[in-house]
């Protein structure tokens, strides 16, 4: 019989990257809480502006130059960032209003259903097989949207736009060759020009909270920092951890969010939403337990 393996400080240290990004997106409500009075739009364009001007630092100072230069002397390769870059901006904005408006129980329901959106696309766009428990967990998915449908009588067009945004982003990420901190880099620079002119465009409007008072102005420009932090732990996360464990881990950002909405933004929890809720639970259980039993297994010696 062969001894168990020792700890690997690399996976421990990657579970920690892990945790610490995923701790961060769930607080995120917390964070766009903050802002009282500016539009879900304004935090945008500053959130594409200063992420931008954050990571050409962030970029110096790593020396990750040679992959962003790579990406924009390939015109071919700058048509999918671009639609990357739109994707996440939409994603972006609905989840900022999402939170402006005290509508996080459905941005969370979008993000824990992402995962399903994922395995949807990859049947209809990839043409990957879909397992009998993933395409069950499909369907469950599909059923909850129906009851909220049906129940409430309207789309929950927060949670459906959050989860086709990011999840057709992955998408087209992955035909990428760019890595998450260079990725986000050229995505955000694809934005700037048009940031920069809707920032301009308010200004003369006199419609810009920008300049209005110095915790506004921290807050405007502290949201690219928070934009990019994650993003760096989750690399480190990556490089350490195995897909499956990634994905796991994945579950703590929308359920702090679900968490933070009931027992912080006091948002009231309907019959239809909680029912909607079980079935995308009981949906990604079967998703997990899938991905757990088609993970490659080690050879024992």
């Amino acid at each position: 019989m062969s001894a168990l393996p020792p700890s690997d400080p690399d996976t421990t240290k990657g579970v920690a990257f892990g945790l610490a990004a995923y701790l961060m997106w769930g607080c995120f409500p917390l964070f766009f809480a903050l802002f009282e009075g500016v539009p879900a739009l304004e935090i945008l364009i500053h959130r594409v502006i200063w992420s931008c001007l954050f990571l050409v630092g962030l970029v110096t100072f790593l020396g990750r130059w040679t992959p962003v230069r790579h990406a924009l002397m390939n015109p071919s390769r700058l048509g999918r960032v671009l639609g990357c870059a739109l994707l996440i901006a939409i994603n972006w904005g609905v989840y900022i209003y999402a939170v402006e408006s005290r509508q996080v129980l459905q941005a969370s329901l979008g993000y824990f259903l992402t995962p399903l959106v994922n395995v949807g696309l990859g049947m209809l766009v990839l043409k990957e097989v879909m397992h009998r428990l993933q395409a069950l967990a499909v369907g469950l998915a599909t059923l909850a949207i129906g009851v909220q449908l049906v129940m409430l009588g309207e789309l929950p067009w927060i949670s459906l736009t959050l989860a086709l945004s990011f999840g057709t982003y992955g998408l087209l990420r992955k035909q990428v060759p760019l890595d998450g901190l260079s990725g986000l880099f050229v995505e955000t620079l694809l934005l700037m020009p048009l940031g920069l002119m809707a920032l301009g465009w308010l200004t003369q409007a006199e419609l810009s909270h920008f300049l209005d008072d110095g915790r506004t102005t921290t807050l405007l420009v502290a949201s690219g920092v928070i934009t990019a932090l994650p993003l760096l732990a989750f690399a480190g996360a990556a490089r350490r951890l195995r897909l499956a464990t990634l994905g796991f881990l994945m579950y703590i950002n929308p359920s702090l969010q679900f968490f933070i909405a009931l027992l912080v933004f006091r948002e009231p929890l309907s019959m239809a939403q909680l029912g909607s809720f079980l079935l995308i639970w009981l949906g990604l259980a079967l998703y997990s337990w899938s991905a757990w039993q088609s993970r490659p297994r080690a050879l024992s010696p």
